[in-house]
């Protein structure tokens, strides 16, 4: 079996020689351990560097695309030479690469499809409460979202088999940690989580200015993801809420103009009755039609999944 590695990689050349020179070159269950350097269009000598490291794969953007651009072409460039598993680890030194022969061995083991390395963040010293406290329950909603029970969804930290990596797709720029977990949970991938620790930091984020932007980028993600997997949810209980809604002021305006002579002066229950009913009737028909959309998406996920496997065994 071959194991690839991919490292997203932005200006890391600070960085970027203490994980390669702490990757395994030798990990039990594997005949060969290959190490891919996604390049999103550094500027310094980080594509230098992994040279001198002896890394020979390369993805190259020749300008910035985003995290989950990277990672999306990793899994493509892997899969395209052979991988029959894949870790994403990060190119800031953030994960102990030791962990790695941990983080694949449920998928070894024939456990699992995707392992997340759970950086068990209610222990890291450098995260602060509200830091703590929002990861928590940023998870709490992706679970939730995903019908998954993972202890850590915005770990970078995976791993993969070629048929999860064949099935992932990334359709968000932002990132893909949540998302596809929420496409895994939702398609019934089997999804394990084993204990990993984390290196001090080295440097800020780069994928975003502070927490709340980190929150508010994330929160469109899910529910953008949400709303792909279940529509006719998402429009359909609203529309049929608002359906309901509408009869209280159509039986309003019936009781008080029995026997009124002036039932005109009534005419706004009338008006807020028929704009009730009318918003219903369109969230209704919008889930219906989201519905039949999300089933043309299965069909296409499906055809693109067997494509992919097809251009793999030529």
């Amino acid at each position: 079996m071959k194991l690839f590695i991919q490292i997203p990689c932005l200006n890391e050349e600070k960085t970027l020689p203490d994980v390669l020179t702490t990757i395994p070159k030798k990990i039990p269950g594997f005949s060969s351990v290959e190490i891919l350097v996604i390049d999103d269009g550094s500027t310094d000598k980080t594509v230098a560097v992994a040279k001198k490291h002896g890394v020979k794969h390369f993805v190259y953007h020749r300008a910035n695309r985003g995290l989950a651009r990277s990672f999306s072409d990793g899994l493509d460039y892997s899969l395209r030479h052979g991988a029959d598993v894949i870790v994403n680890t990060d190119g800031d030194n953030q994960y102990p690469q030791a962990d790695i022969p941990k983080l694949v061995e449920p998928i070894l083991n024939n456990e699992a499809d995707i392992v997340i390395g759970d950086r068990q963040t209610a222990t890291i010293q450098h995260f602060g409460y509200l830091k703590k406290t929002m990861q928590k329950f940023g998870s709490w909603v992706v679970n939730k979202a995903a019908r998954t029970d993972v202890p850590d969804t915005v770990s970078g930290f995976r791993a993969y088999t070629k048929d999860a990596a064949l099935r992932i797709n990334v359709v968000n720029s932002f990132s893909y940690c949540t998302e596809s977990i929420i496409h895994a949970g939702r398609n019934n991938m089997a999804i394990a989580s084993v204990p990993v620790t984390t290196n001090p930091p080295t440097r800020k984020s780069r994928l975003f200015k502070n927490m709340w932007q980190h929150m508010y980028k994330s929160g469109k993600v899910i529910l953008k993801s949400y709303f792909m997997h279940e529509p006719l949810k998402v429009f359909l209980v609203p529309g049929v809420s608002l359906l309901i809604i509408s009869a209280i002021p159509f039986v309003r305006y019936l009781v008080l103009t029995i026997g009124d002579q002036n039932p005109g002066q009534h005419i706004q229950s009338l008006l807020l009755g028929v704009a009730l009913f009318f918003s219903g009737l369109l969230f209704s028909v919008l889930g219906v039609l989201a519905d039949l959309i999300k089933s043309n998406r299965i069909i296409n996920e499906n055809i693109l999944y067997r494509t992919k496997r097809k251009e793999l065994d030529e």
